[in-house]
């Protein structure tokens, strides 16, 4: 009895996806694959089949693991979060939604129930490094967008696994945007991000490939090439 969170689609410029929308939902969705590709790349990432059928976009986002793949990408795409309590409905951007570890803004009385993402242009680009190429929990997760012929030069890149919630970062952002050099723009990702050892990796190998991650995205700038599988 909660078909009033289900469902997406196009309203005006922004894409609107609700909180119940599954795995398989987001893959099979033309309006995703032809306006926020990355996220239907996340998507396929996820588990297998049985667990694409049954997880949905809200308990990726609810669970707030810093892990969770589809959570780069939300950040990256600028989302906004639509909650719904006792009290009504607010709208909280991705970007300030986590508070700390497993811990966001929502009341304990208040449901997610859906995601607005306006309308991205420029390159998309997603990247999971797991131990192996499908079923496996992210040591790093990376999203991106960069406009590199439009207007705001600045990219949004978003980062899972490299800190106590997902990351925007926004200096490595602004960095990148000035035309910085790609060395001293990893320089100042190393310093936005805050790894850790723990049973899938280590913070070492984690800052690694961070750094070889902005690379690729740096690297491709120019490109309008979708995103691609995941690697390990």
């Amino acid at each position: 009895n909660l078909d009033s969170l289900r469902g997406m689609g196009v309203r005006g410029a922004t894409l609107r996806n609700g909180a119940l929308s599954t795995y398989t939902d987001i893959i099979s969705s033309a309006a995703i694959r032809r306006r926020l590709p990355m996220l239907a790349a996340a998507a396929r990432e996820i588990g297998g089949v049985q667990i694409q059928n049954r997880g949905t976009l809200g308990g990726n986002v609810a669970n707030a693991s810093p892990a969770g793949d589809t959570l780069p990408v939300l950040l990256a795409a600028d989302a906004v979060v639509e909650l719904r309590g006792a009290a009504g409905t607010r709208r909280v951007p991705m970007t300030s939604f986590y508070t700390g570890y497993r811990q966001s803004v929502a009341g304990p009385d208040e449901l997610i129930v859906g995601f607005d993402i306006p309308a991205v242009r420029g390159r998309q680009w997603f990247r999971k490094v797991g131990t192996r190429a499908a079923q496996a929990i992210a040591k790093i997760v990376v999203a991106g967008v960069w406009d590199s012929a439009g207007r705001d030069p600045r990219p949004r890149l978003a980062m899972g696994s490299v800190a106590p919630t997902p990351l925007r970062l926004p200096r490595t952002e602004e960095a990148l945007g000035r035309g910085v050099s790609l060395a001293e723009a990893q320089e100042i990702l190393q310093r936005e991000i805050a790894p850790i050892d723990d049973l899938r990796s280590t913070s070492e190998y984690r800052r690694k490939v961070a750094a070889n991650l902005l690379g690729q995205f740096y690297e491709g700038r120019s490109k309008r090439t979708g995103p691609t599988k995941s690697r390990r």
